[in-house]
Protein backbone atom coordinates (compact mmCIF):
# COMPACT_ATOMS: atom_id res chain seq x y z
CA UNK A 1 0.00 0.00 0.00
CA UNK A 2 2.67 2.15 0.46
CA UNK A 3 4.35 1.47 -2.71
CA UNK A 4 0.80 2.56 -4.62
CA UNK A 5 0.33 5.49 -2.48
CA UNK A 6 4.30 6.95 -3.44
CA UNK A 7 3.53 5.89 -7.27
CA UNK A 8 0.08 8.84 -6.79
CA UNK A 9 1.46 11.23 -4.59
CA UNK A 10 3.71 13.13 -7.36
CA UNK A 11 0.63 13.63 -9.90
CA UNK A 12 -1.46 14.49 -6.36
CA UNK A 13 1.43 17.21 -5.59
CA UNK A 14 2.28 18.18 -9.16
CA UNK A 15 -1.24 19.35 -9.75
CA UNK A 16 -1.46 20.73 -6.29
CA UNK A 17 1.32 22.68 -6.75
CA UNK A 18 -0.01 23.70 -10.49
CA UNK A 19 -3.10 25.55 -8.87
CA UNK A 20 -0.91 27.25 -6.15
CA UNK A 21 1.57 28.90 -9.03
CA UNK A 22 -1.51 29.55 -11.29
CA UNK A 23 -3.00 31.36 -8.27
CA UNK A 24 0.19 33.28 -7.74
CA UNK A 25 -0.07 34.56 -11.36
CA UNK A 26 -3.46 35.54 -10.96
CA UNK A 27 -2.54 37.14 -7.50
CA UNK A 28 0.32 38.92 -9.00
CA UNK A 29 -1.42 40.51 -11.77
CA UNK A 30 -4.52 41.86 -10.27
CA UNK A 31 -5.04 41.13 -6.64
CA UNK A 32 -5.15 38.20 -3.93
CA UNK A 33 -9.19 38.20 -3.52
CA UNK A 34 -9.70 38.42 -7.22
CA UNK A 35 -7.55 35.39 -7.40
CA UNK A 36 -9.43 33.46 -4.57
CA UNK A 37 -12.68 34.66 -6.17
CA UNK A 38 -11.61 33.53 -9.81
CA UNK A 39 -10.57 29.74 -8.42
CA UNK A 40 -14.29 29.84 -6.71
CA UNK A 41 -16.00 30.75 -10.02
CA UNK A 42 -14.15 27.79 -11.57
CA UNK A 43 -15.21 25.22 -9.03
CA UNK A 44 -18.96 26.54 -8.99
CA UNK A 45 -19.20 26.24 -13.07
CA UNK A 46 -18.01 22.73 -12.95
CA UNK A 47 -19.29 21.05 -9.97
CA UNK A 48 -22.27 23.47 -9.30
CA UNK A 49 -23.26 26.84 -7.73
CA UNK A 50 -24.09 24.63 -4.44
CA UNK A 51 -24.55 28.49 -2.53
CA UNK A 52 -27.37 29.67 -4.85
CA UNK A 53 -28.43 26.07 -4.74
CA UNK A 54 -29.05 26.36 -0.86
CA UNK A 55 -30.15 29.81 -0.90
CA UNK A 56 -33.49 28.51 -2.89
CA UNK A 57 -31.73 28.32 -6.22
CA UNK A 58 -33.58 25.57 -8.80
CA UNK A 59 -31.45 22.17 -9.38
CA UNK A 60 -30.45 23.27 -12.37
CA UNK A 61 -27.98 25.06 -10.91
CA UNK A 62 -25.70 22.02 -9.79
CA UNK A 63 -27.19 19.83 -12.97
CA UNK A 64 -26.05 21.86 -15.64
CA UNK A 65 -22.48 22.61 -14.10
CA UNK A 66 -21.96 19.07 -13.49
CA UNK A 67 -23.33 17.79 -16.76
CA UNK A 68 -20.71 20.26 -19.05
CA UNK A 69 -17.99 18.73 -16.47
CA UNK A 70 -19.38 15.76 -17.19
CA UNK A 71 -19.11 16.21 -21.34
CA UNK A 72 -15.69 17.45 -21.33
CA UNK A 73 -14.61 14.33 -18.71
CA UNK A 74 -15.62 11.93 -21.13
CA UNK A 75 -13.13 13.41 -24.23
CA UNK A 76 -10.23 13.71 -22.12
CA UNK A 77 -11.22 10.29 -20.34
CA UNK A 78 -10.99 8.70 -24.13
CA UNK A 79 -8.35 10.20 -25.89
CA UNK A 80 -6.47 9.48 -22.39
CA UNK A 81 -7.00 5.94 -22.09
CA UNK A 82 -6.06 6.12 -26.08
CA UNK A 83 -2.16 7.41 -24.83
CA UNK A 84 -2.36 5.11 -22.11
CA UNK A 85 -3.10 1.71 -23.69
CA UNK A 86 -0.10 2.39 -26.57
CA UNK A 87 1.69 3.55 -23.68
CA UNK A 88 1.58 0.19 -22.10
CA UNK A 89 3.05 -1.65 -25.29
CA UNK A 90 5.72 0.73 -25.32
CA UNK A 91 4.54 3.49 -28.03
CA UNK A 92 4.11 6.92 -27.89
CA UNK A 93 0.59 7.81 -29.49
CA UNK A 94 0.75 11.24 -30.12
CA UNK A 95 -1.94 10.68 -33.08
CA UNK A 96 -5.08 10.85 -30.79
CA UNK A 97 -6.22 14.24 -32.56
CA UNK A 98 -5.88 13.00 -36.06
CA UNK A 99 -7.54 9.31 -34.99
CA UNK A 100 -10.24 11.59 -33.21
CA UNK A 101 -11.12 13.79 -36.45
CA UNK A 102 -11.15 10.55 -38.34
CA UNK A 103 -13.17 8.78 -36.02
CA UNK A 104 -15.69 11.82 -35.78
CA UNK A 105 -15.98 12.54 -39.53
CA UNK A 106 -17.08 8.66 -39.84
CA UNK A 107 -19.84 8.66 -36.93
CA UNK A 108 -21.24 11.82 -38.71
CA UNK A 109 -21.82 10.23 -41.60
CA UNK A 110 -23.09 7.24 -40.32
CA UNK A 111 -25.54 9.03 -38.44
CA UNK A 112 -26.59 11.15 -41.31
CA UNK A 113 -26.75 8.75 -44.39
CA UNK A 114 -28.00 5.44 -42.39
CA UNK A 115 -31.60 4.96 -41.61
CA UNK A 116 -32.03 2.72 -38.65
CA UNK A 117 -33.82 2.25 -35.17
CA UNK A 118 -31.40 4.02 -32.40
CA UNK A 119 -31.24 0.70 -30.47
CA UNK A 120 -28.86 -0.12 -33.68
CA UNK A 121 -27.98 3.47 -35.22
CA UNK A 122 -25.68 4.50 -32.18
CA UNK A 123 -24.30 1.38 -31.68
CA UNK A 124 -23.20 1.72 -35.61
CA UNK A 125 -22.29 5.21 -35.51
CA UNK A 126 -19.75 4.99 -32.32
CA UNK A 127 -18.41 1.02 -34.04
CA UNK A 128 -17.90 3.30 -37.43
CA UNK A 129 -15.70 5.86 -35.29
CA UNK A 130 -13.98 3.23 -33.57
CA UNK A 131 -13.20 1.17 -36.40
CA UNK A 132 -12.15 4.85 -38.61
CA UNK A 133 -9.74 5.78 -35.76
CA UNK A 134 -8.50 2.04 -35.38
CA UNK A 135 -7.33 1.85 -38.74
CA UNK A 136 -5.84 5.31 -38.68
CA UNK A 137 -3.52 4.19 -36.05
CA UNK A 138 -2.77 1.10 -37.92
CA UNK A 139 -1.20 3.15 -40.44
CA UNK A 140 1.42 4.53 -37.92
CA UNK A 141 1.63 0.97 -36.63
CA UNK A 142 2.46 -1.08 -39.94
CA UNK A 143 5.06 2.03 -40.32
CA UNK A 144 6.43 0.98 -36.89
CA UNK A 145 6.62 -2.75 -37.49
CA UNK A 146 7.82 -3.10 -41.04
CA UNK A 147 9.95 -0.53 -41.34
CA UNK A 148 11.22 0.99 -37.99
CA UNK A 149 9.77 4.25 -38.23
CA UNK A 150 9.34 6.21 -34.97
CA UNK A 151 5.63 6.23 -34.09
CA UNK A 152 6.04 9.99 -32.72
CA UNK A 153 7.09 10.85 -35.74
CA UNK A 154 4.64 9.10 -37.85
CA UNK A 155 1.35 10.01 -35.84
CA UNK A 156 2.67 13.60 -35.56
CA UNK A 157 2.57 13.39 -39.66
CA UNK A 158 -0.29 11.18 -39.50
CA UNK A 159 -2.50 14.28 -37.17
CA UNK A 160 -1.63 17.03 -39.89
CA UNK A 161 -2.99 14.32 -43.17
CA UNK A 162 -6.41 14.61 -41.14
CA UNK A 163 -6.56 17.72 -40.61
CA UNK A 164 -5.80 18.50 -44.25
CA UNK A 165 -8.13 15.28 -45.20
CA UNK A 166 -11.45 16.11 -42.97
CA UNK A 167 -11.14 19.50 -42.20
CA UNK A 168 -9.74 21.10 -45.61
CA UNK A 169 -11.21 18.66 -47.76
CA UNK A 170 -14.13 16.08 -47.13
CA UNK A 171 -16.09 17.92 -44.04
CA UNK A 172 -15.86 21.50 -46.97
CA UNK A 173 -16.53 19.83 -50.07
CA UNK A 174 -17.62 15.87 -50.86
CA UNK A 175 -19.38 15.56 -47.84
CA UNK A 176 -20.30 18.61 -46.66
CA UNK A 177 -24.65 19.93 -46.18
CA UNK A 178 -26.20 20.63 -49.64
CA UNK A 179 -22.89 19.23 -51.43
CA UNK A 180 -23.81 19.90 -55.21
CA UNK A 181 -25.94 22.76 -54.66
CA UNK A 182 -25.68 26.03 -54.32
CA UNK A 183 -25.59 25.99 -50.43
CA UNK A 184 -22.46 27.85 -49.06
CA UNK A 185 -22.06 25.83 -45.93
CA UNK A 186 -19.19 24.07 -44.07
CA UNK A 187 -19.36 20.83 -42.09
CA UNK A 188 -21.38 17.52 -43.00
CA UNK A 189 -24.82 17.27 -42.66
CA UNK A 190 -27.16 17.14 -38.80
CA UNK A 191 -27.33 13.18 -37.94
CA UNK A 192 -30.22 11.42 -37.90
CA UNK A 193 -32.68 11.69 -34.30
CA UNK A 194 -32.17 8.50 -33.98
CA UNK A 195 -28.50 8.31 -33.71
CA UNK A 196 -28.13 10.79 -30.85
CA UNK A 197 -26.76 9.71 -27.62
CA UNK A 198 -29.48 10.22 -25.24
CA UNK A 199 -29.82 12.82 -22.38
CA UNK A 200 -29.75 11.59 -18.74
CA UNK A 201 -31.42 14.50 -17.23
CA UNK A 202 -33.47 15.29 -20.20
CA UNK A 203 -33.84 19.44 -20.49
CA UNK A 204 -32.03 19.69 -16.92
CA UNK A 205 -28.55 19.14 -18.69
CA UNK A 206 -27.02 17.91 -21.61
CA UNK A 207 -25.41 14.98 -19.74
CA UNK A 208 -25.97 12.40 -22.10
CA UNK A 209 -25.05 8.52 -22.26
CA UNK A 210 -21.06 9.22 -23.28
CA UNK A 211 -20.44 10.16 -20.19
CA UNK A 212 -21.36 6.16 -18.57
CA UNK A 213 -20.03 4.51 -21.98
CA UNK A 214 -16.41 6.49 -21.51
CA UNK A 215 -16.52 5.19 -17.66
CA UNK A 216 -17.45 1.76 -18.73
CA UNK A 217 -14.42 1.85 -21.05
CA UNK A 218 -12.02 3.07 -18.56
CA UNK A 219 -13.29 -0.23 -16.82
CA UNK A 220 -12.77 -2.68 -19.13
CA UNK A 221 -9.47 -1.32 -20.24
CA UNK A 222 -8.25 -1.62 -16.27
CA UNK A 223 -9.86 -5.28 -16.58
CA UNK A 224 -8.17 -6.36 -19.25
CA UNK A 225 -4.65 -5.00 -18.76
CA UNK A 226 -4.71 -6.83 -15.13
CA UNK A 227 -6.74 -9.69 -15.04
CA UNK A 228 -6.65 -11.15 -19.10
CA UNK A 229 -3.45 -12.76 -20.62
CA UNK A 230 -3.36 -10.75 -23.31
CA UNK A 231 -3.89 -7.74 -21.24
CA UNK A 232 -0.46 -9.21 -19.64
CA UNK A 233 0.96 -9.57 -22.56
CA UNK A 234 0.89 -6.32 -23.82
CA UNK A 235 2.73 -4.74 -20.59
CA UNK A 236 5.38 -7.42 -21.06
CA UNK A 237 6.04 -6.05 -24.54
CA UNK A 238 5.82 -2.67 -23.21
CA UNK A 239 8.42 -3.67 -20.55
CA UNK A 240 10.77 -5.35 -22.84
CA UNK A 241 9.85 -6.51 -26.45
CA UNK A 242 13.62 -8.31 -26.48
CA UNK A 243 12.50 -10.33 -23.35
CA UNK A 244 8.51 -11.22 -24.58
CA UNK A 245 9.55 -12.25 -27.72
CA UNK A 246 11.94 -14.96 -25.97
CA UNK A 247 9.13 -15.93 -23.76
CA UNK A 248 7.28 -16.70 -26.84
CA UNK A 249 4.44 -13.57 -26.62
CA UNK A 250 3.54 -12.20 -30.62
CA UNK A 251 5.38 -9.01 -29.99
CA UNK A 252 3.93 -8.08 -33.39
CA UNK A 253 0.42 -9.00 -32.67
CA UNK A 254 0.24 -7.53 -29.80
CA UNK A 255 1.60 -4.20 -30.74
CA UNK A 256 -0.67 -3.73 -33.76
CA UNK A 257 -3.82 -4.57 -31.26
CA UNK A 258 -2.56 -1.84 -28.85
CA UNK A 259 -2.27 0.33 -31.27
CA UNK A 260 -5.40 -0.41 -32.80
CA UNK A 261 -7.07 -0.72 -29.68
CA UNK A 262 -5.58 3.00 -29.19
CA UNK A 263 -6.92 4.57 -32.37
CA UNK A 264 -10.46 2.99 -31.72
CA UNK A 265 -10.37 4.85 -28.04
CA UNK A 266 -9.86 8.25 -29.90
CA UNK A 267 -12.38 7.81 -33.03
CA UNK A 268 -14.85 6.95 -29.97
CA UNK A 269 -14.15 10.30 -28.56
CA UNK A 270 -14.85 11.66 -31.61
CA UNK A 271 -18.33 9.74 -31.96
CA UNK A 272 -19.52 10.87 -28.64
CA UNK A 273 -18.60 14.46 -29.23
CA UNK A 274 -20.80 14.17 -32.53
CA UNK A 275 -23.33 11.79 -31.37
CA UNK A 276 -23.49 13.49 -27.81
CA UNK A 277 -23.08 17.48 -28.39
CA UNK A 278 -22.11 17.92 -32.16
CA UNK A 279 -24.79 16.79 -33.81
CA UNK A 280 -22.93 16.37 -36.97
CA UNK A 281 -19.09 17.26 -38.35
CA UNK A 282 -18.77 20.71 -38.42
CA UNK A 283 -16.04 22.92 -39.87
CA UNK A 284 -13.06 21.99 -36.95
CA UNK A 285 -13.39 20.13 -33.94
CA UNK A 286 -12.17 23.34 -32.00
CA UNK A 287 -10.15 22.02 -28.54
CA UNK A 288 -7.85 19.90 -29.16
CA UNK A 289 -8.58 17.16 -27.08
CA UNK A 290 -6.67 14.55 -28.75
CA UNK A 291 -3.47 16.16 -27.70
CA UNK A 292 -4.91 17.11 -24.19
CA UNK A 293 -4.99 13.49 -23.93
CA UNK A 294 -1.23 13.01 -23.55
CA UNK A 295 -1.34 15.23 -20.52
CA UNK A 296 -4.35 13.42 -19.12
CA UNK A 297 -2.84 10.21 -19.22
CA UNK A 298 0.50 11.13 -17.94
CA UNK A 299 -1.07 13.00 -14.90
CA UNK A 300 -3.02 9.72 -14.33
CA UNK A 301 0.43 7.55 -14.32
CA UNK A 302 -0.76 5.76 -17.35
CA UNK A 303 -3.16 3.81 -15.16
CA UNK A 304 -6.67 3.56 -16.52
CA UNK A 305 -7.92 4.40 -13.49
CA UNK A 306 -6.04 7.31 -12.69
CA UNK A 307 -6.85 8.66 -16.04
CA UNK A 308 -10.37 8.62 -15.25
CA UNK A 309 -10.06 10.99 -11.92
CA UNK A 310 -7.64 12.95 -13.86
CA UNK A 311 -9.98 12.97 -16.37
CA UNK A 312 -12.96 13.97 -13.86
CA UNK A 313 -10.82 16.64 -12.60
CA UNK A 314 -9.71 18.40 -15.23
CA UNK A 315 -13.27 18.53 -16.96
CA UNK A 316 -14.88 20.30 -14.05
CA UNK A 317 -11.93 22.66 -14.21
CA UNK A 318 -12.30 23.04 -17.66
CA UNK A 319 -16.15 23.74 -17.44
CA UNK A 320 -16.02 26.21 -14.94
CA UNK A 321 -13.17 28.12 -16.44
CA UNK A 322 -15.83 29.96 -18.31
CA UNK A 323 -17.19 31.32 -15.16
CA UNK A 324 -13.88 32.68 -14.48
CA UNK A 325 -14.14 35.59 -16.78
CA UNK A 326 -16.73 37.38 -14.79
CA UNK A 327 -13.72 38.59 -12.66
CA UNK A 328 -11.78 39.39 -15.64
CA UNK A 329 -9.35 36.39 -15.46
CA UNK A 330 -9.14 34.60 -19.01
CA UNK A 331 -11.21 31.44 -19.00
CA UNK A 332 -7.59 29.41 -20.45
CA UNK A 333 -6.20 29.22 -17.34
CA UNK A 334 -7.78 25.48 -16.92
CA UNK A 335 -5.50 24.71 -19.87
CA UNK A 336 -2.68 26.80 -18.08
CA UNK A 337 -2.99 24.61 -14.84
CA UNK A 338 -3.25 21.35 -16.71
CA UNK A 339 -0.35 22.16 -18.87
CA UNK A 340 1.92 23.13 -15.56
CA UNK A 341 0.68 20.04 -14.28
CA UNK A 342 2.29 18.03 -17.10
CA UNK A 343 5.43 19.92 -16.22
CA UNK A 344 5.41 19.35 -12.53
CA UNK A 345 4.95 15.60 -13.72
CA UNK A 346 7.84 15.04 -15.71
CA UNK A 347 9.46 15.95 -12.58
CA UNK A 348 9.06 12.71 -11.47
CA UNK A 349 11.73 11.23 -10.13
CA UNK A 350 12.39 14.98 -8.01
CA UNK A 351 8.99 13.69 -6.72
CA UNK A 352 10.06 10.47 -5.67
CA UNK A 353 13.83 11.20 -4.21
CA UNK A 354 11.38 13.56 -1.65
CA UNK A 355 9.09 10.77 -0.60
CA UNK A 356 11.20 7.84 -0.26
CA UNK A 357 11.61 6.97 3.23
CA UNK A 358 14.72 8.35 4.94
CA UNK A 359 17.34 5.47 6.02
CA UNK A 360 18.83 6.39 9.17
CA UNK A 361 22.63 5.37 9.47
CA UNK A 362 23.22 2.67 13.19
CA UNK A 363 25.26 4.37 15.03
CA UNK A 364 28.58 2.62 16.08
CA UNK A 365 28.49 0.81 18.89
CA UNK A 366 30.74 2.97 21.55
CA UNK A 367 34.13 0.68 22.11
CA UNK A 368 35.20 -0.28 25.97
CA UNK A 369 37.64 0.62 26.89
CA UNK A 370 39.88 -2.53 27.61
CA UNK A 371 40.72 -3.67 31.06
CA UNK A 372 44.64 -3.44 32.31
CA UNK A 373 46.03 -6.89 33.70
CA UNK A 374 46.29 -6.97 37.17
CA UNK A 375 49.42 -7.58 38.19
CA UNK A 376 50.01 -10.28 40.42
CA UNK A 377 51.24 -9.20 44.26
CA UNK A 378 54.39 -10.67 45.53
Amino acid sequence: MGERLRAVLPSVFSVLLALAVCWVFIALTRDAETATGAYLQMLRGGLGDWPQYFEGGRLAVLTRPLGEAAIKAALLLLTGLSVTVAFKVGLFNIGAQGQMLVGALAAAVAGAQLQLPAVLHIPVAVLAACVAGGLWALIAAALKLSRGVHEVISTIMLNWVAVSLVDNWLSVGPLRAGAGTHLSTTGTAEIAASAQLPRLLGEMSRLHLGFPLALAVALAIWVWLSRLRSGFETRAVGLGAEAARAAGIPVVRRTAQAMGLAGALAGMAGAVLVLGTEYRYPGGLGAPYGFDGIAISLIGGNHPLGVALSALFFGALRAGGTRMQLLGVHKSYPELIQGLALLFVAGRMVWLSLLRPRKVAPMAPTRQPEASPEVPRA
